[in-house]
């Protein structure tokens, strides 16, 4: 008897150290952003997206989740000077043939599965939600627990997700005015 309550006080004691330490630490939104990089056959143009919201999940200094809400009204072509093309650009990125944010204003991401790499590298297959479609995709996640920072790159096959404007791969006879169906996105977290 004496034995059944040391082990479930040992018990008890390691669940509320367990659940001590997991926690769900915020993405600070106007220092996070996500840089991204469109190229076509002439050149490319470069921007930048907001978060509307976000978060990542520890066990301890472990990574262990994820979840982003993208605010894809917030587009913005930063190559391009206002008044020389730049709001053009950023309306045809908005409209229909691009993101439709009209009718989807945001897009998600949400880990899916987490495996540690060494030096708090993290590789991570997650649903990536563009116009109202999911698929997955996966990445590398350095994530800095000291400065309270997590980075990534990765490109995305926007035809995917109903993104097909100017793609070599659904329209012949493009030439020069041809863009590739991958765009790069580089993530900076605060948090």
């Amino acid at each position: 008897m004496k034995n059944l309550k040391t082990i479930a006080i040992a018990l008890v004691a390691a669940l509320g150290t367990i659940t001590a330490t997991a926690q769900e630490k915020k993405i600070n939104t106007s220092k996070s952003e996500i840089e991204w990089v469109g190229k076509k056959v002439t050149g490319q143009h470069s921007g930048v997206i907001s978060f509307k919201s976000g978060t990542l999940k520890f066990s301890g200094e472990k990574l262990t989740g994820g979840k982003f809400i993208v605010d894809m009204t917030s587009v913005t072509v930063t190559d391009i000077k206002a008044g020389e093309g730049k709001e053009k650009l950023e309306g045809h990125l908005k409209a229909d043939d691009f993101f439709g944010t009209d009718k989807h204003a945001t897009a998600t991401l949400a880990f899916k599965r987490i495996k540690r790499n060494a030096n708090d590298v993290y590789t991570v297959t997650a649903d990536l939600t563009i116009k109202g479609i999911t698929k997955p995709v996966k990445f590398d996640i350095k994530v800095n627990n000291s400065n309270n920072t997590a980075t990534t790159t990765f490109e995305v096959n926007r035809t995917k997700y109903d993104i097909k404007y100017g793609s070599g791969s659904f329209f012949d006879g493009l030439g020069d005015k041809t863009i590739n169906d991958n765009f790069e996105l580089t993530v900076n977290l605060q948090f």
